[in-house]
């Protein structure tokens, strides 16, 4: 059985456990099972993920950027990378506002009874402070609070420096390839208590969330979710084909893994271990490309964020009877976009970011009381959206560098993890197009 199939079976199971708890009103079980046992293991599970990104990230990154060899292509990576992420996010909130306006989700809602009280906005970023905080004044605080944008620049700058000095960095360069290989063994080690982990995140969530928050929202919660499946199968498919012509079926078969960790723990930034497998052993891309653009899409690219504030914008203006018309909704793309470059890939960040786009078009922050209920659930659903776009740039960009296997995109067993047991290569072999002397 395969490590994937194990953590759907986790999936499912925490989801029919959870549901059952729900219905079932015990002290006991409230605080000793959901919020005792599941909420440890499921933080524990969550925590170790986490404990990966930053080595990871570093390390991975300064491999990618000391195998590419040539700071040119670095920067056409780069431009190609940051160009296909702000497009996929402008389209992704622009069909979800077009879908938003045709189904009407808020006309006629009866506000009676709601709690507003207690939410309060987020300030919007200018873009001169997004661009002037990703320079860290210091890295090793950038990397204890993993501010990712500041320890991608850090990274690309040490690795650039490397490049530059030639000779001197060979052994420095396997030593930054000994510590990517030790920390990928390590993702397989917490792999493997992925299954426990995933049933009870999704356990703890349905047993504490249940099924009635859905009832007074339900026009907002089917529009969202029609949305988010049809960027994730439609919009995003159309892209991939487009731009790379790989098989947007194998693609969907291929990132599946990543996905269900994603929905899991509603964390971008938490999944980018199983994002990195997932497009280099089970896709065929370079290292030297997704290691730069994993962690870059964590960061910056919130397609299924994006959704969510547009679809929320639209529920929220026909709640309170407000036209923003064509400028308000313009606003509402723009603000998304620069939003999602200047906020991290964490749990709940979707809710921070649209108090900001709401009082941009003047519309009531306390409106968002309405939607908070179900959010969490409907995080974990954007957040796989999220990740899969990360993917999608990454095939792009590599297919088009030519840092691209398709014999491994092709192989369906390519990566496929049984157990502790790993059926292919080690992730990090060096790609025939790598250099294997930063130097040469």
């Amino acid at each position: 059985m395969s490590l994937t199939a194990k953590v759907m079976a986790g999936m499912v199971l925490g989801l029919i456990v959870g549901v059952v708890f729900n219905m079932v009103d015990s002290a006991f079980i409230n605080t000793h099972i959901i919020g005792g046992l599941f909420a440890m293991i499921g933080t524990m599970f969550v925590n170790a993920l986490k404990m990966l990104v930053v080595p990871l990230v570093l390390f991975s990154l300064l491999c990618g950027v000391m195998g590419i060899g040539d700071i040119r292509v670095l920067g056409r990576v780069g431009g190609k990378s940051l160009a296909l992420y702000i497009f996929t996010t402008a389209i992704a909130i622009a069909v979800a506002i077009a879908l938003a306006l045709l189904i009407g989700p808020g006309q006629g809602f009866d506000m009676a009874g709601v709690d507003t009280s207690g939410v309060t906005g987020a300030e919007a970023p200018s873009v001169w402070d997004v661009f002037a905080g990703i320079i860290p004044t210091n890295p090793i605080s950038a990397f204890a609070n993993g501010d990712m944008l500041q320890i991608i620049f850090y990274a690309i700058v040490l690795g650039i420096a490397a490049l530059m000095l030639g000779d001197a960095s060979e052994g420095f360069y396997e030593g930054c390839q000994y510590m990517n290989e030790l920390m990928m063994k390590v993702v397989v080690i917490v792999m493997a208590f992925a299954p426990y982990g995933v049933f009870c995140l999704i356990a703890k969530t349905f047993a504490e969330q249940g099924i009635d928050l859905f009832i007074p929202v339900m026009a907002y919660v089917v529009t969202l979710v029609g949305a988010l499946f049809l960027h994730l199968f439609v919009t995003l498919m159309i892209i991939l084909k487009v731009f790379s012509g790989l098989n947007p079926i194998t693609f969907i078969r291929k990132i599946r893994p990543a996905q269900i960790f994603a929905f899991s723990t509603a964390s971008s930034n938490a999944t980018i271990p199983v994002t990195l497998r997932c497009v280099t052993e089970r896709m065929g891309a370079n290292n030297s490309v997704a290691s730069f653009t994993v962690p870059f899409g964590a960061t910056i690219n919130m397609d299924g964020t994006a959704i969510m504030q547009g679809v929320a914008t639209v529920f929220l203006a026909n709640v309170y009877g407000i036209d923003l018309g064509l400028g308000g909704y313009l606003t509402v793309i723009a603000m998304a976009v620069l939003a999602s470059i200047g906020t991290a890939g964490v749990p709940g960040v979707g809710l921070v970011m649209l108090t900001m786009v709401l009082t941009q078009v003047g519309l009531p922050i306390e409106g968002i009381a309405l939607i908070i209920g179900v959010d969490r659930l409907m995080d974990m659903i954007r957040t796989a959206v999220n990740i899969t776009g990360d993917a999608v740039v990454t095939a792009i960009v590599a297919k088009t560098e030519g840092e691209f296997d398709l014999s491994v995109y092709e192989d369906p067993d390519a990566g496929m993890i049984v157990g502790d047991e790993i059926h292919v290569e080690e992730m990090h072999t060096p790609h025939p197009h790598a250099h294997p002397n930063p130097a040469e």
